[in-house]
């Protein structure tokens, strides 16, 4: 393990690319896409695992690599293949029809429909049909140490994936230990939730996992239950829990949603909330690729490298200008070399160029 490597963001990297390459999804010939660090407004997940069709994911590279919101994907999953009013093409959003109209010229400048005017009204044409590329959605918490305070804020934290249901599955992420029995086990997580415990002591090899308990497959066709705010479970705390259903339109809308953030964000974008410009920043292979400050002779994350750092120096201007204006210095490098393993896991991203 590499010096800062114990830190729970560095294990989160090495979840996700083992996630990349070793998840076995339900159907075997499903492909698998890997995002961390998203979600909706009352959750965020450390690391989703998108299960895709393969032909569906390859047709969502058409309307490139960008997410679609839920403006943009209002206006491209109901497109006509035919020159139609917008309006009479649409079903009605829920909100003005002003927006829509933005949503469409959003839409034609990605080259993503085809619209005309016709007289004074905009007409659209689809130019491909949205494709349901996305077959399951598995949510998992990274914990590489579960002290009690975590276990706490986990159990919370799971209890509301399995009542709402948005994910397929709801998983646990922790280090592995030299125990009998994992100390995760002990933990009074869901029984839905699975747990699953990685090996990474082993230095530039492959990361190994290994499940622990199996997670049960959640209703995520049906209502879920969205817990707003829960009692302290005190003595002193009598209040009721408060809580509102999620209809399955709604959750369909939000599994689409993040799925198209997933598919645009990936994994390895830590790199743009980090400081790749920085002459001490590099990244560093052991087994994953890590982010390493020289400086500081350890593996930096995302809120250490930034540019409050005391020693952030930005890269010598010699760098900067070398092949200029295509390739730029070491920090454009790197932000290229990411995208271009990112691009690897988005089949047809180049013929969508």
């Amino acid at each position: 393990m590499l010096p800062g490597e114990d830190t729970e963001f560095a294990f989160e990297l090495r979840v996700c690319r083992w996630a990349e390459r070793a998840w076995e999804p339900a159907r075997d010939d499903s492909v698998v896409v890997v995002a961390r660090q998203l979600g909706i407004q009352d959750r965020r997940w450390d690391t989703l695992v998108l299960e895709c069709d393969p032909e569906g994911l390859r047709q969502r590279a058409r309307f490139g690599l960008d997410a679609l919101d839920s403006d943009l994907l209002h206006v491209v999953r109901h497109a006509p293949e035919d020159w139609t009013y917008y309006r009479d093409a649409l079903p009605h959003p829920g909100y003005p029809w002003r927006y829509v109209r933005e949503a469409l010229h959003r839409a034609a400048d990605r080259g993503i429909v085809e619209t005309r005017k016709n007289g004074n009204r905009i007409e659209c044409r689809r130019k491909w049909p949205y494709p349901d590329w996305c077959r399951r959605i598995v949510a998992i918490e990274n914990k590489p140490d579960l002290d009690a305070s975590a276990a706490d804020a986990l159990v919370s934290q799971l209890e509301y994936d399995v009542a709402l249901s948005l994910a397929d599955e709801a998983w646990v992420a922790t280090r592995a230990t030299d125990g009998a029995v994992e100390p995760v086990l002990f933990e009074d997580l869901p029984v839905q939730a699975g747990i699953v415990t990685l090996e990474t002591d082993n230095a530039g090899s492959e990361d190994t996992g290994t499940v622990a308990w199996h997670a049960r497959s959640l209703a995520v066709a049906d209502p879920g239950t969205r817990i707003l705010e829960r009692p302290a479970g005190s003595a002193f705390d009598a209040s009721a829990a408060r809580f509102e259903y999620a209809d399955p339109p709604w959750k369909a809308g939000k599994r689409r949603e993040i799925a198209e953030r997933a598919y645009a964000r990936g994994w390895r974008s830590y790199v743009e909330t980090m400081r790749p410009d920085c002459r001490h920043y590099r990244p560093r292979a052991d087994g994953a690729v890590l982010p390493w400050c020289d400086a500081k002779s350890r593996c930096q994350t995302a809120g250490e490298c930034s540019g409050g750092c005391s020693e952030f120096e930005p890269e010598p201007p010699a760098w900067r200008t070398k092949g200029w204006p295509i390739e730029g210095g070491p920090g454009a490098a790197t932000k290229r070399f990411l995208a271009r393993r990112r691009r690897r896991r988005r089949p047809g991203t180049d013929e969508a160029d």
